[in-house]
């Protein structure tokens, strides 16, 4: 099925919702979460998240859901057409622009940390983790990165992965994989969660992770859940307008949000409980940064009875949680080429993998001989940060708030009420007057804060 201008449009609602779910719950939620989680207070880092993604994310899903469904064109052209409906100037394309590029800055970085969960998915199935102490699981943690090759290889492999799903277009690629990918994760991630209860230091973890502690939240523990809201959520990279852009009339948009937050919800929840017991239980530090995964529960899993089976399980999980938003953060650009550039589907995927795999070349490499790189040095607070910490900082931090701020601003101010109405009128009134208000008021009070912190 594809609308009049031949975009390919979801074949059912539920088919929207797997994949919108798909594209927004990802190593966000599993990876990054954690580690934000263990370095930001805890509870209190959670406490905050869960409302920065009800109050803020959601309503930018909802605007970016509109915009692309109304105007039915790939991202960086969308917001104009919208604007020009509404006696604006074109310009507003800047949002999806933005998004664009910054959906692809992501994914350079996302498919590098992607490429680990994949080597370590092999790595402990292949029992290269059994039986080795601390010391020998930090050893091996740090040879890989510093193995360009190696690393290269697992990097290579994983595009070629996402870029087979991607070539099948929206109902033999995207869909055929969110259908998979969806029970998969759940059911990976619920055994892992009762087995972690059951064998970790379930009370220290829980408390950790959600007994009340209201002092610990300060202004940066508060910019730092935001923030995080935003990569979860996937706000302001445009992948959204591309999947909003394929939904037909008659589905609420608003419900979809809702969908999308309550499921990364779900999962955040899942994994602070699967890995937070885990890490009280052997005694490591719930502190520990990036390499909370790699280094410290890759050490309970080579300590642990049965940890190889446990290991294998938790990254294949990981792997599975890769997959479809690395999918949906390159179909912007993919989108673009075909609506633009008149390439077909299959070459588009092709250009977009391969210019992945260059940039990602550079994160791959910060690891080992561009360490000592440090490409905006000469920049406060940039002294010491490589190509990859660049990505990893810049994107969430910088392009992701500008690109959300804007889409804010766009929706809750300036296009006309009638487009509002009529995109929204699968929804309540209430709702209606809610998400403007949010979209008015408080994301970009919450987005100009993440913004100074980040910027001064």
């Amino acid at each position: 099925m594809s609308t009049k201008n031949s975009t390919p449009l979801w074949s059912s609602r539920p088919a929207f919702y797997l994949a919108t779910v798909g594209a927004a719950v990802g190593l966000g939620s599993i990876w990054r979460l954690p580690y934000q989680v263990g370095s930001s207070g805890g509870s209190a880092f959670v406490f905050v998240f869960t409302i920065a993604c009800l109050l803020i994310a959601t309503p930018l899903l909802v605007a970016e859901f509109l915009i692309g469904r109304h105007s039915r064109l790939s991202p960086p052209d969308a917001a104009g057409a919208v604007a020009v409906e509404s006696g604006l100037t074109k310009r507003w394309n800047v949002i999806g622009v933005l998004g664009t590029i910054a959906a692809f800055a992501i994914m350079a970085s996302y498919t590098v940390v992607a490429s680990w969960v994949l080597a370590y998915s092999w790595k402990c199935a292949s029992g290269a983790l059994t039986g080795l102490h601390r010391p020998e699981v930090a050893h091996l943690w740090r040879t890989f990165l510093a193995s360009p090759l190696e690393m290269g290889a697992w990097h290579v492999t994983f595009l070629f992965l996402v870029g087979v799903i991607s070539a099948g277009g929206v109902s033999r690629g995207i869909e055929v994989a969110t259908k998979v990918r969806a029970p998969i994760l759940l059911i990976l991630l619920v055994v892992l969660t009762v087995y972690a209860l059951a064998t970790g230091d379930a009370r220290a973890g829980l408390r950790f992770a959600f007994a009340p502690n209201i002092a610990a939240i300060t202004p940066r523990v508060v910019l730092a859940a935001i923030g995080q809201a935003f990569f979860a959520t996937g706000v302001g990279a445009a992948m959204m307008l591309a999947y909003g852009s394929y939904v037909a009339k008659g589905t609420s948009l608003v419900r979809a949000a809702l969908i999308i937050t309550g499921s990364i919800l779900l999962v955040s929840l899942l994994a602070t409980l699967t890995i937070f017991p885990l890490v009280f239980r052997y005694g490591m530090n719930p502190a520990q940064g990036p390499e909370l995964v790699f280094d410290v529960l890759a050490t309970v899993f080579a300590e642990m009875p049965g940890g190889r089976l446990v290991g294998t399980l938790f990254f294949v999980l990981l792997v599975f949680a890769a997959l479809t938003p690395t999918i949906a953060g390159f179909e912007p650009l993919i989108a673009w080429l075909q609506e633009r550039r008149g390439v077909a589907r299959v070459p588009a995927v092709g250009i977009a993998v391969s210019a992945a795999w260059l940039l990602g070349i550079g994160g791959v490499l910060s690891f080992s001989g561009w360490s000592g790189w440090h490409p905006l040095g000469w920049l406060p607070s940039f002294e010491n940060r490589t190509f990859f910490d660049v990505l990893d900082f810049v994107t969430p931090n910088v392009l992701l708030p500008v690109g959300a701020l804007a889409t804010s601003v766009f929706a809750g101010w300036r296009i006309s009420r009638t487009i509002l109405d009529d995109e929204l009128s699968e929804t309540t009134s209430f709702a209606r007057r809610g998400c403007v208000w949010a979209l008015r008021y408080v994301c970009p009070i919450a987005i100009a804060a993440v913004l100074a912190a980040a910027l001064w």
